[in-house]
């Protein structure tokens, strides 16, 4: 056993002060993800507005079909491997265990590199071998191709698990905000030069590729007993030191997979069923949504990490009292998010889009209800995932992928909303199946403990 330095300040938990709370840890780390995350959804905003005034919603759909195809492979062929690091690592760095942990964040590299390469295969299949099953235009196959290809090998997911694990959410937010900066500074270069669909996926993948190699830098940097190359040669005692992480790795996998048929399934249905033109609307109206919602992603990782580090370190009722105080703050955050829908959704379209992009106001407001519901669900995954019962929350995703595509088959006549308003039954499936299973699970804690 090693017990190493961590560089940049980073502690174990076992030397934080005890007076943090996991609430208020929560609270710190999602202000820093927020700070971060709150500048780079003004950048994603501006960004955004120029891709779509730039391109046009025909040019726009075309883009947003093919990053949108980009983000499936992504979700499919990655492992999730962050939640690994986090779920197993936890206990490590609690114990001051850095080889362990250093053997685990390079066995999940190792996972990314194997999703990057499955996915280049998937990818080279679906563009060239699948009788067109990606609706877009034939001038446009090879960039496409290319471009899920460089945005599967700047998946960061491994990194992002040690950053986590350590508890370093302040350190991820100056690497992730070259992603803002950088898309923003692309778009107004390349609206200022002449805008095309092809210059603005050289730009995006260029810049994810930059945030892969600056996130595995920092990592380094923080944690330099833990990420070396060594590690790699013993990759076989993960399964050693971790009892039981194949199993998880499995189960989140596929779960994973289900969540990306949920998450961009419906936007690839639209492109294939309605058009490019209603892809582009879909798409625009998921981002805002996605953007309104953002709060959803920064506690998922915030409290994914504090429930992880709260299992290990303390008894059953804080862990309940995490999860129910996160879940209530989670739920209020969702209504202002349906609000802000339902009052200025079709304004803020044409505001971002233009006047073409306001009749997507019928699509952001069901988008928005099914981003409600992932905030309101934001602790009940981490719960399941901490405590050993990861295949509740598999069950729970195959259910929302069951409920979608029934909703999606009746609901398929009034286009692209009918699918939007399919995505939102999906998203109350989800909340309830994994939130009866979080309630069983820390009520059969609390009997136990």
């Amino acid at each position: 056993m090693t017990h190493g330095m961590v560089a940049g300040g980073a502690t174990s938990d076992a030397e934080a002060p005890a007076a943090r709370s996991p609430l208020a840890r929560i609270a710190a780390n999602t202000a820093w993800l927020l700070g971060g995350k709150g500048f780079g959804a003004v950048c994603g905003l501006l960004y955004l507005a120029i891709i779509t005034r730039s391109l046009g919603l025909k040019g726009f759909g075309h883009f947003s079909l093919i990053f949108g195809t980009a983000q499936a492979l992504i979700a499919i062929a990655g492992f999730q491997s962050w939640r690994i690091v986090v779920r197993y690592g936890a206990p490590h760095v609690h114990a001051g265990e850095w080889r362990e942990f250093g053997r685990l964040g390079m066995f999940a590299g190792l996972l990314d590199a194997f999703g990057a390469a499955f996915g280049c295969l998937v990818a080279y299949l679906l563009f060239y071998h699948s009788a067109g099953l990606i609706r877009i235009n034939p001038n446009y196959v090879d960039p496409a191709f290319w471009f899920c290809c460089a945005m599967l090998w700047s998946l960061v997911s491994a990194p992002t698990g040690i950053v986590r694990a350590l508890d370093r959410f302040d350190m991820a937010v100056y690497v992730e905000a070259l992603v803002p900066i950088g898309r923003l500074a692309a778009a107004v270069g390349i609206w200022l030069t002449g805008p095309s669909v092809v210059k603005f996926l050289i730009a995006w993948a260029a810049v994810d590729l930059l945030e892969a190699a600056a996130y595995w830098i920092m990592a380094r940097w923080l944690c330099p007993d833990a990420v070396r190359l060594r590690h790699l040669r013993e990759w076989r005692l993960v399964t050693r030191d971790n009892p039981g992480i194949h199993r998880f790795a499995g189960i989140t996998y596929a779960a994973a997979t289900l969540e990306a048929a949920v998450r961009y399934g419906p936007l690839l249905a639209v492109g294939a069923l309605v058009g490019t033109r209603a892809a582009g609307l879909f798409r625009l109206a998921s981002q805002l949504s996605q953007a309104l919602s953002k709060l959803s992603t920064l506690l998922t990782r915030a409290v994914y990490a504090e429930v992880a580090r709260t299992h290990a370190a303390h008894g059953a009722a804080e862990f309940r009292k995490l999860a129910v105080q996160t879940s209530l703050i989670a739920g209020a955050a969702g209504a202002v998010v349906v609000t802000i829908a339902l009052v200025a959704g079709s304004q803020l379209l044409a505001l971002l889009g233009g006047a073409e992009f306001a009749r997507g106001g019928a699509i952001l407001i069901p988008l928005a209800i099914a981003a409600s519901f992932d905030l309101a669900s934001v602790a009940f995954e981490p719960v399941l995932h901490s405590t050993g019962r990861a295949r509740y929350a598999l069950l729970s995703r195959a259910a929302a992928v069951i409920a979608l595509g029934a909703a999606m088959i009746a609901l398929e006549r009034y286009g692209a909303p009918g699918i939007a308003w399919a995505v939102a039954v999906a998203g109350a499936i989800t909340y309830l199946a994994l939130g009866g299973f979080a309630r069983r699970t820390l009520a059969q804690m609390e009997r136990a403990g």
